[in-house]
């Protein structure tokens, strides 16, 4: 009993000495909670704008939180962002992503370059290529909309304005990634690849964080095992019908070793990166116009000049395949980002840092921590660069000429990002171009082929699910009641 209690002893002083910390004079205010060891990590995973807004008015724009064990220093002045995001040398991204990657997909890539893998990324998602992707996603938008309502209907159809975008923007961006066709009995159905993946990304911020409970860890593993089966044709062979970038993206994977069981769950990985945020920021902009009217018509008008140009030029080329102009739309896209946008930007201190804030104050990273952006608090919400930032303003990245608006100021200086929602540096979204002509594509289709209304006239935009805060777009707690029908004055796709 007595040689019990003195290693009991022991093993607390034993972990009390291995995780005390106190700050020292150079590093940020620390903040360690109340709770040993788990220090903030509930209230940061429960509504992390809340807790880190609140962590803001305490300490300031720096300040280092204890959270499962680990300490994470988060910096929230965008004057400084380019000291974290622009030194790969101290601050690593891809322990962190190798650290995600396991939670939350079961896949280990030890020999995996991801420069080498952006770089083929590139190559894919610009110029020509680019082109072919967007020819090919205009294609099966116009054929996904066509079998949700045909031209003849003349009837109006009600949904769940969340679900609708979520759910075609996945089956078309599945068809021009992954490939397939629509009703062809020897590729899997896109409509059953989503309803397993939508299981998946229901769970996807508790396995991120590791607090799932026994039952979601068994549904997880199905749901994992039922998309691995789904995907493991996809980017095979070169006639697998998939894209050249992922048939590319495989080989990359077999070359630096990987086996065919890290492939597949390669592939789930890229679905959910490819797929996960383009339906989600196409219901909040087409909720916020749809709850707006003077944006809606804003918008239409300038769609409006678009087809009558396209019209008068007798082109039959998809009109948002061709170069085009549309400062109001992409004003209105990055109003309705600026507020739903919010992913964490993570580095790992590899070495100790000293970090060089603008107001002229310097602070010691140390190393083992990790540093935290987080652009929704600011600079998207923050009151001195966005004047009234809970609102919408359409028209906020907009000119009094029209123009597209880029000049934005705090403390008097202007902001190098007065938005983020693709990340910046050599880690911004390398389908940022992509992703914006599918939204504009399909918001296009929406309104000029569509006559979209509320269910309820007086409905508002519903509440962010707070859970998602750091995993890319938000998602809405609840939906957005819509009906839709064909415009009569319009002609079929076809």
């Amino acid at each position: 009993m007595i040689w019990t209690v003195f290693l009991l002893v022991h093993a607390v002083l034993l972990y009390f000495i291995l995780t005390h910390r106190t700050r020292s004079k150079s590093e940020p205010p620390l903040d360690k909670g109340v709770i040993p060891w788990l220090g903030h990590a509930l209230e940061f995973g429960k509504d992390a704008s809340k807790f880190l807004n609140r962590m803001k008015l305490k300490h300031g724009d720096i300040f280092t939180v204890r959270a499962a064990g680990r300490y994470v220093t988060v910096l929230l002045d965008p004057h400084s962002y380019d000291a974290v995001i622009n030194d790969p040398e101290s601050l690593d991204f891809t322990r962190y992503a190798r650290v995600l990657m396991e939670r939350i997909f079961s896949l280990r890539l030890p020999h995996h370059q991801p420069n080498t893998a952006k770089a083929m990324m590139r190559k894919h998602f610009m110029g020509v290529n680019l082109t072919t992707l967007n020819g090919t996603m205009s294609r099966h938008l116009r054929a996904l909309l066509t079998a949700e309502m045909p031209p003849n209907q003349k009837h109006w159809k009600d949904e769940g304005l969340f679900n609708f975008s979520y759910s075609l923007l996945f089956k078309a961006g599945y068809l021009v990634l992954f490939g397939g066709e629509q009703n062809n009995n020897n590729s899997p159905d896109p409509s059953s690849v989503y309803e397993e993946y939508k299981k998946f990304d229901g769970l996807l911020t508790k396995l991120a964080r590791g607090t799932l409970k026994p039952e979601e860890k068994r549904t997880a593993h199905r749901v994992q095992q039922r998309l691995w089966d789904l995907l493991a044709p996809a980017g095979l062979t070169e006639d697998s019908g998939s894209s050249l970038w992922l048939h590319g993206y495989r080989q990359l994977l077999k070359e630096e070793g990987a086996d065919v069981d890290a492939q597949i769950k390669a592939l789930l990985m890229q679905l959910w990166a490819t797929q996960g945020n383009v339906g989600p920021a196409a219901f909040w902009l087409l909720g916020y116009l749809l709850t707006n009217p003077e944006a809606l018509i804003a918008v239409k008008k300038e769609f409006s000049h678009v087809s009558q140009a396209a019209a008068a030029a007798a082109s039959e080329t998809p009109l948002m395949d061709t170069p085009v102009v549309t400062p109001v739309f992409d004003s209105a896209l990055e109003e309705a980002m600026r507020l739903t946008a919010a992913p964490f930007i993570t580095r790992e201190v590899v070495q100790d840092k000293t970090i060089h804030l603008s107001d002229g104050h310097e602070y010691l990273l140390r190393k083992g921590d990790r540093v935290c952006l987080f652009p929704f608090i600011s600079p998207q919400m923050d009151p001195e660069i966005h004047r009234e930032p809970q609102t919408f303003k359409y028209d906020r990245f907009l000119n009094d000429d029209g123009s597209a608006k880029s000049a934005f100021y705090k403390r008097g200086r202007r902001v190098k990002y007065s938005s983020m929602p693709f990340g910046a540096g050599t880690n911004g979204c390398v389908g940022k171009k992509f992703a914006i002509h599918t939204i504009r594509e399909f918001v296009y289709l929406m309104l000029t082929h569509y006559d979209l209304q509320l269910c309820d006239p007086n409905a508002q935009m519903p509440e962010v699910n707070a859970s998602r805060y750091g995993f890319g777009m938000l998602q809405p707690e609840g939906d957005l009641r819509f009906r839709y029908k064909p415009r009569l004055t319009h002609k079929s796709f076809s």
